[in-house]
């Protein structure tokens, strides 16, 4: 036992010093690459494919097509299974169904084989990024890590871009000198690399509980009919875009067939495959999926659309285009790195929407007649706006989207994308209907001015983050010595002066408040601690449904005025457990029993108050808030002196909390409504005679008063 101890010790120690090694990153940007480098490389094989099969170039155009498709309805089933059976299992599985493709177009003999063969690279490519997100997700919580490893994001980025710009050269290397079968076959050599440094590489997955391995139990967690009922109708909504200006009634049919009672399922679900009622209420992540389809119909406009205009209407070579087109990519590339690595989420967005707004416009003045470098300095403009677009809504996935959902939400973050793609192929069809002309591409500029407005409508109004985090973070921050914050009134609540006079007993078990005048609150200078309302320990509490929406009410109140939310929850690693002492009376038998698994459903956040963009998210392995986290750091950072608590139970981890933050000199307000206790006698002694020493007792009317006057 003290052997295993000591090596999870050790484990743990290695995990903090280089939480994101080259060992656990390489794997990732591998698989990461493998879409991007399939969805290019076969544009240069299309000719060749159809003077060998015998058929026309124009049939060949399913092989793009399918691959889209695949990857549209694949990426967030994905996701959710990686989070229900483990991302390290899925990620495998989809290489190997990359390499299977890439095996069965190699070896094709007909149309029909390879469309089949894309729709395996298609599906199995499609596992590498949501796969991903969960594996960094899991790693960061694993490290204490708190905002997101950018550095690591950055490097996901980069993967898609450059394997993007260098997929068509490649392919026309391969397909010239060893024939079109190489577009399929250079997926074995690649997957055979990618499967031995995941398997050797990549962290295993936690083990599943017992009675969630069979297969209607795991069925049942991944919604297995709300998957299905996506799966028909995005493939339906996906046929009926590619096919625009012509209306493909039976796809349109099948999408409003299927979507109404899939909608009408998973509304009644209660953890549904796409949960559309956390969409709804998760303003910033709904918003990150709508910009992000948005820019990719800028970019890819102008791939596909200025390619043709520059062809027919400028009358350039295809070496040309390609050529003036290339800037674009390696602008990109050179952006992300410098981006990611800062963490930033508004201001790459901001200068995403801009750049589109400004690139639209430079479409807009284009001719025939303009010069070359004309045209490069409007695909370099848009470099930037893949770049700065990518990172910034990557970034804002990560934040916005739920812990134990991230794999999910990162699949269907790609699906958006792959819409904008698709929409960008169905407006060039329709400007360039009549003929690629001047006069088309000056609509085409001018949709894009309108789609770019609504990007920067997304973005300036919404408060994304309420600071940047410019510090690198995806290396553990040292801790920093406690700053007493600048208080307003300098005179201590005293155990002699509380609050609540001791004279006054409660009236029918309801907590006193405070009758002695408050101080004022800075919402700039505070934060509401959100503790330990997750799944798991919110049905404990009296009331619960009330309760939660006491608090949510109170979190929309301070958002309102500027303030901060931060959430706390308690969860443990397998390496949290092998560290707990025996001497730890409480938290001993946590880690016997293997109790509070970071990554069980029990842990996660309700989702009645899921975290928005700018919110802390902390993950504690003991009562207190602060202790077993950065949670003093990250308070400090922001400049916040002034804490408002809510939280079960009174008696754990708001007495915990109340106690360390009072010596650390935050001016401290409970919310009596918003704090509950399984043991009601514990909870009103705690609430009205030791709470009023440390603290100012007050409720959620009383805090929107506050508030309202700051």
């Amino acid at each position: 036992m003290r052997a295993a101890t000591t090596q999870a010790d050790t484990d743990m120690r290695g995990l903090s010093r280089k939480p994101f090694a080259w060992t656990f990153t390489t794997p990732l940007y591998v698989g990461s690459s493998l879409n991007p480098i399939n969805s290019a490389i076969i544009a240069t094989a299309l000719v060749a494919i159809a003077t060998e099969l015998h058929v026309s170039v124009g049939s060949t155009a399913v092989l793009v097509s399918s691959l889209y498709l695949a990857s549209a309805v694949a990426q967030p089933t994905a996701g959710r299974l990686a989070e229900v059976l483990g991302a390290r299992r899925i990620f495998l599985s989809g290489i190997v169904l990359v390499m299977l493709g890439g095996l069965v177009g190699g070896l094709g003999q007909n149309l029909a084989m390879l469309t089949v063969a894309r729709v395996l690279v298609g599906i199995g490519t499609s596992a590498a990024f949501p796969c991903a997100m969960v594996l960094i997700r899991r790693r960061a919580e694993d490290a204490g890590l708190d905002a997101p490893p950018g550095g690591v994001l950055g490097g996901i980025a980069i993967a898609g871009m450059a394997t993007s710009a260098v997929g068509p050269p490649i392919g026309g290397l391969l397909v010239g000198a060893a024939g079109w079968r190489w577009a399929f076959l250079i997926n074995i050599p690649v997957t055979v690399i990618a499967l031995a440094m995941a398997v050797r590489w990549l962290p295993r997955d936690p083990v599943r509980q017992r009675g969630h391995s069979g297969f209607r139990q795991v069925a049942d967690r991944i919604d297995l009919p709300g998957a299905l009922g996506f799966a028909v109708s995005m493939t339906g909504l996906v046929i009926f875009l590619m096919g625009l200006p012509h209306v493909e009634w039976f796809a349109l049919a099948a999408f409003v067939l299927t979507a109404v009672p899939t909608v009408v399922w998973e509304l009644r679900k209660s953890a549904p495959f796409f949960d559309f009622r956390a969409l709804a209420a998760n303003g910033p992540l709904a918003h990150t999926y709508l910009r992000q389809a948005l820019t990719l119909l800028g970019v890819y406009s102008v791939l596909y659309g200025m390619a043709q205009w520059m062809e027919s209407a400028h009358g350039m070579s295809t070496v040309t285009v390609g050529l003036l087109l290339l800037p674009m990519g390696a602008v990109s590339a050179l952006l992300s790195r410098p981006l990611a690595s800062r963490n930033l989420v508004r201001g790459p967005l901001i200068a995403s929407a801009v750049t589109m707004l400004i690139g639209s416009a430079g479409i807009m003045l284009l001719t025939s007649h303009s010069p070359a470098i004309a045209i490069m300095l409007v695909s370099l403009v848009f470099g930037v706006t893949s770049a700065a677009s990518t990172i910034g809504n990557q970034t804002a996935l990560y934040l916005a989207a739920p812990p134990d959902q991230i794999g999910t939400a990162a699949g269907l973050f790609r699906t958006f994308g792959y819409l904008g793609s698709i929409a960008s192929a169905v407006i060039c069809s329709i400007v360039f209907r009549d003929g690629v002309s001047d006069h088309g591409l000056h609509i085409l500029g001018i949709a894009l001015v309108a789609a770019g407005l609504v990007v920067l409508l997304l973005t300036v109004p919404r408060r994304l983050m309420s600071r940047d985090t410019s510090r690198r973070t995806d290396i553990p921050q040292p801790p920093a010595l406690a700053t007493t914050p600048a208080a307003e009134n300098p005179t201590p609540d005293t155990p002699d002066t509380p609050d609540t006079p001791d004279n006054r007993e409660p009236d029918q078990g309801e907590p006193l408040l405070s009758t002695t005048p408050l101080p004022a609150i800075a919402p700039e200078r505070t934060a509401l601690l959100a503790m330990d309302f997750q799944n798991g320990i919110v049905p404990m509490a009296a009331d619960a449904d009330a309760l939660v929406e006491r608090v949510k009410g109170a979190m929309a109140d301070v958002r309102a005025a500027g303030g901060t939310i931060a959430y706390v929850r308690v969860a443990f690693t397998e390496d949290d457990w092998a560290a707990i002492p025996e001497t730890n009376k409480a938290f001993a038998a946590v880690g016997t029993a293997k109790m509070l698994h970071h990554e069980d459903p029990a842990t996660q956040i309700d989702e009645r108050v899921t975290p928005e963009e700018g919110d802390i998210v902390v993950r504690k392995i003991r009562f207190g808030s602060v202790s077993t986290t950065d949670l003093h750091q990250q308070l400090s950072d922001r400049g916040i002196d002034t804490l408002v608590l809510t939280g079960i139970s009174t008696s754990g981890v708001v007495l915990s909390t109340l106690i360390d933050a009072a010596d650390r000199d935050y001016r401290v307000y409970v919310l009596s409504d918003g704090v509950a206790d399984p043991d009601p006698e514990a909870h009103q002694v705690l609430v009205d005679k030791v709470f009023p020493s440390r603290g100012h007792l007050i409720d959620t009317a009383q805090l929107r008063e506050l508030l309202q006057s700051a």
